[in-house]
């Protein structure tokens, strides 16, 4: 078991959409609640001493989508890393981005730039946000940039430096909400000894206590890496 909690939780927010449809809601209005889950789980996690939270926002397949759907989430995404740096600087919150920046649109880009530029300095909890982040593509992107270094003898080392966050240590812990028991091209790479935990409730309704349980069920697993424990 594990006395400690995990250092890097990853989060696959997912339920919005459905959550609207069941109170009659358009689906715009799951990703607004969802919105207020996500800064819950913030304040939660650093509280509760977590030290990386990577938080899969927008994914490269979610541009299929519908039009409206997507504007929605982008002004959403505008509007709250515009509007929450009080709440950063309360809270120590350095802000990180996971994901192709070049494929968001320009006024998302200088937002987000903005947000880490200002929070580049803090010392507490570190909020990665994956926006136009999928796993595969993030892997093909670092043999991109190592393909360009004209490295050779390449091991896992090499190619883990070229991710778009290599000094983050892989996530303990990846939670997914909603009840769907899939990755969905979250941190293929970063995942491969991840425990796993699905939680059935909506991510809109996610709380601290919803979070307290995951990490729970954490410190019970016995992580063997491959190995046979003693």
């Amino acid at each position: 078991m594990n006395s400690e909690g995990p250092a890097h939780v990853g989060i696959i927010m997912d339920g919005n959409g459905r959550w609207a449809h069941q109170r009659g809601l358009l689906r715009t209005q799951g990703h607004t609640e969802g919105l207020k889950a996500a800064k819950r789980i913030v304040k939660a996690a650093s509280d509760l001493g977590i030290k990386f939270l990577t938080l899969y926002v927008f994914s490269t397949e979610n541009w299929k989508r519908a039009a409206d759907e997507i504007g929605a989430i982008m002004g959403l995404l505008k509007q709250y890393l515009r509007a929450e740096l009080e709440f950063y600087i309360e809270n120590s919150i350095r802000i990180r981005h996971a994901g192709d920046p070049s494929g968001l649109p320009s006024d998302i880009q200088a937002e987000l730039s903005g947000a880490m530029e200002d929070t580049r300095n803090f010392n507490g909890m570190q909020v990665i946000l994956a926006i136009n982040y999928g796993g595969r593509d993030e892997i093909v992107r670092a043999i991109r940039k190592m393909a360009g270094s004209q490295q050779k003898n390449i091991d896992e080392r090499d190619i883990a430096s070229f991710l778009d966050n290599p000094d983050i240590p892989d996530p303990d812990l990846i939670i997914r909400t909603a009840g769907e028991y899939r990755i969905s091209n979250f941190m293929l790479w970063e995942a491969a000894y991840s425990e796993l935990y699905v939680s059935q409730k909506f991510w809109p309704d996610w709380d601290r206590a919803d979070l307290e349980m995951a990490l729970e069920n954490f410190r019970q697993r016995e992580r063997r890496y491959g190995s046979v424990c003693a």
